[in-house]
């Protein structure tokens, strides 16, 4: 069976420079040669001290930062080799957990809104989802489920981010 992601060597050096002249003196090895295979269903949690490379090799995973060595294998597809559209096709599938949760979310957005931002932007809603009045209750039931499958009530949707804890956050 293909493993959902793949990393194999994942490398991620920076340059170091000089103030003057912005000459380059060396390099900041953040991630070093990192494998790791997770199947379909499994979870796991990076943990590491501050500076370790938890964060960069996320950001790695999702092309945020592109890696000076290595493989990245979603779904049995080379995510390096993806050009911007496929990328974006295949973003849809990825969630970051952020440390700071609350720093990610809008204060000023009910979690319902927050939830059905990502669907709008990467046009995911179905034409009944879109229309109108019609098209509400239909976007009030899709947002229902989400929190459902999170073990959060219906209800949640219409609370500001601050109104939950940091673990309902994430």
């Amino acid at each position: 069976m293909t493993p959902l992601l793949e990393l194999r060597g994942l490398s991620k050096e920076f340059p170091i420079r000089s103030s003057f002249l912005r000459r380059r003196l060396g390099t900041v090895s953040a991630v070093n040669g990192v494998d790791l295979t997770i199947a379909q269903g499994e979870t796991l949690a990076l943990v590491g001290e501050s500076g370790s490379g938890k964060s960069t090799l996320g950001r790695m995973i999702v092309r945020l930062v592109e890696p000076t060595r290595g493989e990245i294998h979603f779904r049995g597809a080379d995510l390096l080799a993806l050009g911007d559209r496929d990328l974006r096709r295949a973003r849809r599938h990825f969630q970051v957990v952020f440390q700071d949760p609350y720093g990610s979310l809008n204060p000023r957005m009910r979690i319902g809104a927050v939830l059905l931002e990502p669907l709008q932007v990467h046009g995911l809603l179905s034409p009944a989802e879109r229309k109108g009045s019609e098209g509400r209750a239909a976007r009030i039931s899709r947002v229902a489920a989400m929190l459902a499958e999170v073990g959060l009530p219906a209800e949640a949707a219409g609370r500001y981010p601050h109104e939950f804890s940091g673990g309902q956050r994430q």
